[in-house]
């Protein structure tokens, strides 16, 4: 057995890096960005303006909030072979995997070095945010045998993504949902995407390849896809009556409530907080509040129970568990959802990225050997 000190499974507690974007204090359920705490920005901030604080340290100015707002819009045409790519595959390709190929892709379309890596810095970061979501409402588009819509540069990220799905001017309160959801999921430190795409970087591999290994590790159903998991559950749930014996039976068989607990927060996750608000709000506008109404007698059922079974454990809800109603209220399909994450947490991971490049060294951790030892060779004719 080796000497070194061996970490617990999942690296759980262990310190592998600093940062200065974002932290997480699961004891005491806060989440802030670059300093600012996350009930302070959910309510008040646009999308736009995290971009820029991610990405240069600050808050803008007026004219330096245009300025991003412009570059953004300015970069969001996909290339022609990328949207022909998309309308070769088969309709029923998984949205992550369409996504993972297109991000790849998109790096063909850029200059390169002569090692064949591409220049990784904040421009490259601003084409990918703005890139990402249009890749999303596009191939929401094709593989529904409709044609993409070509992005408004007029629209905020938001605005223009709803725009481009259903090609309608988007309703304030659906622009407002959405632009919270893509902020409260910038970032949240040292998460598995997040951790994977700072690991292809420590190689000095380029952001493309880092942010192509980040959709990647995001598309597992323990992280990302953790919310279409919740708008599964809901639907075979499906009316209050059945809450509580369906809760019941998943606890007693020592299976997961979808979108209740989390790695890091020992209380209910901030962020919910919010996520929750604008699915009652959009709930309202649309006058059919049933999947918000049914999701807060899942969480609430949810707590009660596992306090019962689990008292040794605080187990709330976390960002997922709302994310699934609202989403499903602006009309976007489940399988879909974890694009969605992609379409906020692209700042973080880019930002990430470029952090552990500015201060780089290859993540290369030791293993704890537990295999045979002392085999000797056995020609295969005495096997």
């Amino acid at each position: 057995m080796s000497q070194a000190l061996i970490a617990p499974p999942g690296l759980e507690g262990v310190v592998v890096a600093s940062t200065k974007l974002s932290n997480v204090e699961g004891k005491i359920g806060r989440l802030t960005y670059r300093g600012y705490d996350i009930h302070d920005i959910a309510p008040n901030a646009h999308f736009e303006e995290i971009v820029y604080l991610f990405h240069y340290g600050e808050l803008p100015t007026r004219a330096e909030l245009d300025d991003i707002r412009r570059k953004l819009a300015s970069h969001r045409e996909l290339p022609a072979p990328v949207v022909a790519m998309m309308k070769s595959l088969p309709k029923d390709s998984w949205p992550m995997d369409v996504l993972r190929t297109s991000i790849s892709m998109l790096s063909q379309f850029e200059p390169h070095n002569p090692d064949g890596a591409h220049t990784s810095d904040v421009d490259g970061a601003i084409k990918l945010i703005a890139k990402t979501p249009v890749i999303v409402a596009a191939w929401d588009r094709v593989r529904r045998g409709l044609e993409p819509v070509a992005p408004r540069a007029d629209y905020d990220a938001a605005a223009n993504f709803l725009w481009m799905r259903t090609a309608e001017t988007p309703h304030d309160a659906a622009v407002a949902a959405l632009d919270m959801y893509l902020v409260l999921h910038c970032d949240h430190s040292f998460n598995a995407s997040t951790f994977a795409a700072r690991c292809t970087a420590s190689t000095r591999a380029d952001i493309y390849a880092a942010v192509t290994t980040a959709v990647a590790t995001l598309e597992g159903n323990l992280h990302g896809g953790a919310p279409s998991e919740v708008m599964h559950m809901l639907q075979a749930i499906a009316t209050k009556d059945r809450v509580e014996p369906y809760v019941r039976d998943i606890v007693r068989r020592g299976e997961r409530v979808m979108g209740i607990g989390h790695r890091e927060y020992k209380v209910r996750d901030p962020r919910a907080q919010h996520l929750e608000e604008k699915a009652k709000a959009l709930g309202i506008a649309a006058g059919d509040s049933h999947w918000y109404d049914l999701a807060v007698a899942v969480e609430q059922t949810a707590v009660r129970v596992l306090q019962e079974e689990k008292p040794d454990r605080a187990l709330y809800a976390n960002v997922d568990f709302y994310s699934a109603p609202m989403l499903n209220a602006l009309g976007i399909p489940s399988d879909e959802f974890t694009c969605m994450f992609a379409c906020g947490r692209i700042v973080g991971w880019t930002a990430h990225i470029l952090e552990q490049l500015a201060h780089n060294r290859i993540f290369r951790p030791q293993a704890d050997y537990n295999g045979p030892s002392g085999l000797r060779w056995v020609p295969i004719d005495q096997r």
